[in-house]
């Protein structure tokens, strides 16, 4: 029985893992529940799988959940970033399912690496604002970090046909989200309604709006880099829009591998909690009859400039990658609360990038005094726009 700890268990990643884990009740065990402000899912779950410890995003939610538990749980309930820690340490877990949204995902993962656990990784941001110092972290505490990203997932499948020294490129597909074929002009006025309606998944606000600026692609190619220690030059992206090739390994004899599979999360984590071995999904399998029509575009760079800002980010490094992703979880923020544009997100991104530039990236203390300045910085240019 492997017992885990889910971090944003009320997110579309975490209520997906608690799916595959209610389908396995002999396999796996919840020891450790964190989640943000949506108590009522959180009630649900905690009642369901009774863990040991639990975390909300606050105090008030802290005391809300509280009110509405059985008394003996009362003092299973923390809130912070000091609680999400504590759950993501918890001494009975063999693993936890990083899946928080967001910078908020950094220091709970850290803390989980730190005991020793084993990391179920869709928190992209954990690699993007610090990932030279996680993956030293993992290989001194011996963690075997996997990836739950479909696209990642992907790629870690498609290396084992090869030896990592064979690898020429990684192929990083995306949708290309709901925006693709629009023209510079119509994404001037697109809404936030038509930005979250992404055509082949299933996904929170927040990641919603970063596949439709590729802003999500960009933090990914952040995130292959340094999980599976490669040049970003050996980086490409390619715009794929039915979502059934998930990713692809170049070999240097001209191989190609690819992973294949209908879009669903539940796949990509089931291999994370069971890997080396595989789960017996009760999922429809894919029917290439049906699949007759894959096709695969070269990004728009000018129309989608997130992805190109993605590039230069990891390209300068140091801080620049955590300052990427604090400027653009602020401008997100912004455009679903109608106070910018969405052409201005990746513009914030752009001035926001250019300064805060100073910090190590073997410091955690830059990293996160870096992500508080561009966090204060895209405010102010957003306050502008008022």
């Amino acid at each position: 029985m492997k017992k885990l700890t889910v971090l944003g268990s009320t997110g579309s990643i975490g209520c997906n893992v608690l799916d595959v884990v209610r389908s396995f009740p002999d396999r796996y065990s919840i020891v450790g529940l964190a989640a943000g402000r949506n108590i009522s899912k959180l009630l649900d779950q905690v009642l369901e799988f009774d863990p040991e410890l639990i975390s909300v995003a606050d105090h008030d939610g802290a005391e809300l959940l509280c009110q509405q538990l059985p008394v003996e749980y009362r003092n299973r309930v923390k809130f912070g970033t000091d609680g999400s820690s504590e759950v993501a340490s918890l001494d009975s877990a063999q693993m936890a399912i990083s899946a928080i949204v967001g910078a908020a995902g950094l220091l709970p993962t850290l803390a989980a690496i730190e005991a020793g656990k084993d990391i179920g990784l869709a928190n992209k941001e954990t690699l993007v604002m610090a990932g030279k110092l996680v993956m030293d972290r993992c290989r001194e505490k011996a963690v075997q970090l996997l990836p739950v990203d479909s696209e990642h997932s992907a790629i870690f499948q498609a290396l084992e046909a090869g030896h990592s020294d064979d690898v020429a490129k990684i192929i990083l597909t995306a949708s290309g989200g709901p925006f693709r074929e629009k023209s510079q002009q119509e994404l001037e006025t697109v809404t936030p309604d038509q930005a979250l309606a992404h055509p082949n998944w299933d996904m929170g606000r927040k990641i919603s709006i970063d596949s439709a600026t590729l802003m999500n692609k960009g933090l990914e190619v952040i995130e292959a880099k340094w999980l599976f220690d490669v040049s970003v030059d050996a980086i490409e992206v390619v715009v794929h829009p039915q979502s059934i090739v998930h990713s692809l390994v170049e070999y240097q004899d001209g191989s190609v591998i690819a992973q294949l599979g209908i879009p669903d999360m539940r796949i990509p984590i089931a291999y994370a909690l069971s890997y080396p071995r595989r789960l017996p999904m009760s999922l429809p399998g894919l029917n290439l009859a049906q699949c007759s029509n894959l096709e695969f575009h070269a990004p728009d760079y000018d129309r989608f400039p997130a992805l190109s800002l993605a590039f230069k980010a990891i390209r300068n490094g140091g801080v620049q990658p955590a300052v990427l992703n604090a400027a653009n979880e602020i401008a997100v923020d912004a455009f679903l609360e109608g106070r910018i544009s969405y052409l201005d997100i990746a513009a914030i991104v752009a001035k926001v990038m250019d300064k805060v530039e100073e910090g190590s990236e073997d410091s955690i203390d830059d990293i996160l005094l870096a992500d508080r300045q561009a966090r204060a910085e895209a405010s102010i240019l957003i306050d502008s726009k008022a």
